[in-house]
């Protein structure tokens, strides 16, 4: 028989044959196989950067002002960070790439405060939320004994009643005889709505808040509280914790007096001062608090000022910039026959309705999905094949082509349920439909990776089954659910095959004002530029949609990639 080191050498070579030369080998050429995927996805991007920008347009001093003033600046500071301070280098990176992500973000607040719900019903639905927690609040400090089934009343129907309400009903009905089929007579009646909702009542108030101030009250305090919640966790400290709130609420509160004179209205002042500031001062105070790489602070700061100064220097001497074709004009416009006019706009308000519908719809039943087969199903006897078909179909389905699933939606949602093609929420029905594998999957590999040993404790301490899962499965499993299902939105506003499968439009020249209304879709406008016959379209304004379609997809990626780090931190 063979001894342990002969086995040993027989797998590794003799003594004198050892040699790391496949090793190396080995680890060059994965290192090659990544440098060769990151540079072919470089080359795409400053290929397709270059036909929406058009540097080469700009006229030489433009060039090497900018070059003095930004890029080189940038250039030198960056490589100070690389050599010198790592941690104010990644500090820097943070500093200056949050501010432009926060800027994105409080875009796509302005569209959906825009088209999908106005400053006052936000208004009242907060409102109405508050007062239906408080009202729930206040039922488990009274009745903390409460039978299970009065606590679920409460806690159902409390919330209801405040944002829904008890509608009537209508009965609309032909009497006719069995044999001839001759009508007898026609009934139909209705009965009002048996109680309005506080939402309701709120809204049908003769005066509320003017716009901004809805918002300020609805949007920017509550936004403020969590910031100061998270202060006052962090810090214990009261004082900073109301700080924060307090700057956060005063830089939205001034655009009552500062929109005007920059030329913008106020609702937008307290969208963009909200979403924006609030991530940024959280941001420095805690490099402040840790008192690490404060000097990447600098960063954002010297490429800010060097833009200010080239913007003064260009102006002054008349430069000409490149001719671009994504600016705000192109963001901010409809759909043109004209090249020069076009914009993806109504095209960018359908893609972020279609990935709210497939938020509500697709997170919900996916992680309900997972959940139940990962904590609930039964693993052993005649159920458990069962569960073991369901998770092979699920499996399988991931992999479906996304066409299919578009003939699916054209099936059930258009022909089956009536709905119109075209319109946004068969759009989003449809596009989670493709991602809701992905979003199961995705979820029970997270819940699948919690140790059972903090299960055994849960139980051990007499918890339920509900509350293990609720209070101890869940929140440990919450990182790897949000970055699977973050990373499937991704995936799902980039899709083009559904969408021309259920006739989502080809030119929308209105942005949709409700889930009901015909929309477009920015792959869907994007390959409608594809095909038109003008150059301009082909190349220049196609590479601004493309730039603009993976800004937003790489916004939502790197937001699962932050997520991701920053519990892995926590852990």
């Amino acid at each position: 028989m063979a001894t342990a080191d002969e086995r040993t050498r027989q797998w590794f070579g003799s003594e004198g044959q050892i040699s790391q030369l496949r090793g190396a080998v080995f680890k060059y050429s994965c290192l090659g196989a990544t440098l060769l995927a990151l540079a072919l996805v470089f080359v795409f991007l400053l290929y397709v950067a270059n036909d929406a920008i058009q540097p080469a347009s700009a006229s030489t001093g433009w060039l090497l002002t900018v070059a003095a003033t930004i890029v080189l600046p940038a250039i030198l500071l960056a490589a100070y960070y690389y050599f010198r301070d790592t941690r104010a280098g990644e500090v820097a990176y943070i500093s200056f790439g949050l501010p432009i992500v926060a800027t994105l973000l409080a875009g796509g607040a302005l569209v959906v405060f825009r088209h999908v719900v106005s400053p006052h019903e936000w208004f009242a639905l907060v409102i109405a939320t508050g007062v239906a927690y408080g009202g729930i609040t206040l039922h488990a400090r009274e009745r903390g004994a409460a039978s299970a089934l009065e606590q679920f009343a409460v806690r159902v129907g409390v919330p209801i009643l405040a944002v829904v309400g008890v509608p009537g009903f209508a009965v609309d009905r032909t009497i006719s005889t069995p044999i001839l089929g001759q009508e007898l007579f026609h009934l139909s009646f209705s009965v009002p709505t048996v109680l309005p909702s506080l939402r309701g009542l709120i809204l049908s108030l003769p005066m509320l808040p003017m716009d901004w101030l809805s918002l300020l009250l609805a949007f920017t305090l509550p936004v403020a509280a969590v910031a100061a919640l998270r202060v006052r966790a962090v810090r214990e400290s009261a004082r900073d914790a109301e700080l924060v709130a307090g700057l956060i609420v005063g830089v939205a509160a001034v655009g009552f007096v500062a929109a005007p004179l920059v030329g913008v209205v106020a609702t937008t002042w307290v969208i963009v001062a909200t979403v924006v500031v609030a991530p940024i001062v959280l941001y420095l105070e805690s490099v402040l608090r840790r008192g690490e790489g404060v000097a990447g602070l600098a960063f954002p700061l010297v490429v800010g000022g060097g833009a200010i100064v080239a913007a003064l220097v260009v102006q002054t001497l008349g430069y000409a910039g490149p001719d671009l074709w994504l600016d705000w004009q192109f963001l901010t416009d409809n759909a043109s026959v004209n090249p020069e006019d076009a914009g993806i706009y109504p095209a960018l308000v359908g893609s972020i309705m279609i990935l709210i519908v497939v938020a509500v719809v697709a997170f919900p039943i996916g992680v309900g999905a997972a959940i139940y087969l990962e904590e609930y199903a039964p693993s052993q006897g005649r159920g458990s094949k069962l569960v073991e078909l369901i998770e092979i179909n699920i499996a399988n389905l991931a992999g479906v082509p996304s066409v299919v699933y578009g003939v699916l939606g054209l099936a059930v949602f258009v022909r089956g349920v009536g709905l119109s093609s075209g319109i946004v929420i068969v759009g989003g029905l449809t596009v989670a439909l493709l991602i809701l594998p992905i979003v199961i999957v995705s979820a029970q590999e997270a819940i699948r990776a919690v140790p059972d040993s903090l299960r055994r404790a849960s139980y051990g301490m007499g918890a339920t089954k509900w509350q293990t899962v609720r209070s101890v499965v869940l929140p440990r499993a919450a990182p790897g659910i949000l970055t699977g299902t973050i990373l499937a939105l991704g995936r799902a506003i980039g899709e083009t095959a559904p969408l021309l499968m259920i006739a989502i439009a080809a030119v929308v020249r209105l942005s949709p004002d409700s889930f009901f209304s015909l929309t477009g879709a920015m792959p869907r406008q994007i390959f409608t530029w594809s095909t038109e016959i003008k150059p301009e379209f082909r190349y220049g304004v196609l590479a601004a949609g493309v730039v603009t379609l993976l800004v937003v997809m790489l916004m939502m990626n790197g937001t699962a990639i932050a997520l991701r780090n920053r519990y892995q931190r926590q852990e």
